[in-house]
């Protein structure tokens, strides 16, 4: 029986050994790069949304700004002293006030429409497949997965211990990343233990305050693999900079390796460990 449990702990820590050795190797699809004119590269239906909407915004701005350029300009030229020596003395115009009052009201519907929707959706998913609650402390993050009993921290890296080499980046990298799985509907919760912090993930489209007493909740589907990097996102003390979040997006099958791993982990006593020793010995 302790040979049994001794091979069951060797397999768990070998699970453990890989899971680190794969998770350095993750590639990071979305990450800002130097002179980056576009949002990050969406890793959700919520984020691809997102971007969208901020697209076509963005088209509506451009409309505007180019309408309202072209009557600065136009008046600037028709009515100048020079071209107009004898100003209009006409005080009122009624069409032109019904149509500079409605049509910013149809502008603000056609934008209201779609953002309400978005909202709506960003809100919660009905029959989540995962839960994971997130838990902003002075300065680092607590996770916890309340279905399985798997709770941990995850604190940033000094400078230090960042290797540049394995592609690590200052003020970005945790010593335990979050596990999540791909294609998989997560229902986030968020609280907080002492101020309002803010779980940032731009490639999720997930960005929502944690606040002490309260709850809120989100959810995301990851549909990328690899490595992905945010950051708190409320002015939290003096270390707010220093609050970095990794989230580690892997096949349902690896995180199911992940959470078996750490359930046999938690189960371990130091007897096995001793009995594992022994039996590497022999």
């Amino acid at each position: 029986m302790s040979r049994i449990s001794a091979f069951f702990t060797g397999w768990v820590l070998t699970m453990v050994c890989a899971s680190s050795a794969w998770a350095q190797e993750l590639p990071t699809p979305s990450f800002p790069v130097p002179w980056q004119l576009n949002l990050q590269t969406p890793a959700s239906p919520v984020a691809e949304q997102l971007v969208e909407f901020h697209n076509f915004l963005l088209v509506i701005c451009t409309v505007i700004s180019l309408v309202v350029l072209a009557l600065l300009l136009w008046c600037a030229f028709r009515y100048n002293a020079k071209a107009n020596p004898v100003p209009s003395k006409n005080a009122h115009n009624t069409l032109l006030e019904i149509a500079w009052t409605a049509i910013p009201v149809i502008i603000l519907v056609v934008i209201a429409v779609p953002s309400y929707r978005l909202l709506y959706y960003m809100d919660r998913i009905e029959d989540p497949e995962l839960t994971v609650k997130v838990v902003g402390n002075q300065w680092y993050w607590t996770y916890e997965f309340p279905d399985y009993d798997i709770s941990f921290d995850s604190l940033p890296l000094q400078d230090d211990e960042i290797d540049v080499a394995a592609g690590q980046h200052r003020l970005l990298e945790v010593d335990t990343p979050l596990i999540l799985p791909t294609d998989t509907d997560i229902r986030i919760l968020f609280t907080a233990t002492d101020v309002l912090h803010a779980w940032t993930i731009p490639a999720f489209g997930v960005k929502l305050d944690s606040v002490p007493g309260r709850t809120n909740e989100t959810w995301t589907r990851i549909t990328i693999p690899g490595k992905f990097y945010g950051q708190c996102s409320e002015l939290c003390g003096i270390n707010h900079s220093f609050m970095p979040i990794v989230v580690h997006a892997v096949s349902p099958e690896e995180f199911e390796a992940w959470r078996a791993s750490e359930l046999a982990a938690n189960d371990n006593t130091p007897d096995d460990a001793n009995r594992f020793a022994a039996l590497i010995q022999e």
